[in-house]
């Protein structure tokens, strides 16, 4: 990639950035009607710096791969649905912690706060091993020029690392905010991400060669042993 096209990449890549930043301090902390909302500030660290650290990574070592992570437009209309559903849920959740902190609902102890935590940012580590073992990875669901069939590493245990460490994290969530209640909308994206893979395999089986075997080799879609 060219050194104009790496400029316009971290351009691209620092607006979605800042703009994901204000987005859910503004989500978090209006509802909360505080700045002084710890989980709000604690989840902004957890999900915001690890950010930085892999888009830095991803622009210096893999600029092709940061590119297809930023495009977000789908094409197909299942995945589309499932983006807007994703984005209704994660608003509402949001809304819902910072009601929650306002008007102290819940009592969510330390320990359960740091654990979850940690298996966000265990989420945060399954998706960088994801990204680096699968150099076609895109956020929208397509099938690239030359795109191979990925089956060693996370893949050779299930089809979809990626929705697992997505699950992970988006179900820790709502507990390093510090919120039981916020807990019911962020658990509506199990049944989302599972239309999500559902549909993804319907389309790579079509058009990437290779897909349906594998499909047979490797058994778990998401969580191994369970689905």
């Amino acid at each position: 990639m060219k050194t104009t096209q790496k400029g316009s990449l971290a351009v691209s890549a620092l607006t979605k950035f800042l703009v994901g930043v204000v987005a859910v301090a503004a989500l978090l902390f209006a509802p909360a009607g505080s700045l002084g909302y710890v989980g709000a500030w604690r989840l902004l660290a957890v999900l915001f710096i690890p950010m930085i650290i892999f888009g830095l990574t991803a622009l210096i070592l893999s600029p092709d791969l940061l590119a297809r992570r930023l495009k977000s437009k789908e094409e197909r209309t299942t995945q589309s649905g499932v983006v807007r559903l994703s984005g209704l849920l994660f608003i509402v959740g949001f809304v819902v912690a910072g009601l929650d902190f306002r008007f102290g609902w819940s009592n969510v102890s330390q320990t359960t706060i740091w654990i979850a935590c940690g298996v966000f940012i265990v989420g945060y580590l399954l998706y960088a091993e994801v990204m680096r073992e699968n150099v076609w990875l895109s956020r929208t669901i397509e099938v690239s020029e030359g795109q191979k069939v990925i089956d060693n590493g996370l893949y050779g245990v299930v089809r979809h690392p990626m929705y697992l460490a997505t699950l992970l994290m988006f179900l820790a969530m709502p507990l390093v905010l510090g919120s039981w209640w916020a807990v019911v909308p962020f658990v509506g994206y199990v049944p989302v991400i599972v239309v999500r893979a559902l549909d993804e395999e319907k389309l790579l089986t079509k058009e990437l060669e290779g897909y349906a075997d594998y499909c047979k080799r490797v058994r778990w879609h998401i969580v191994p042993f369970v689905w």
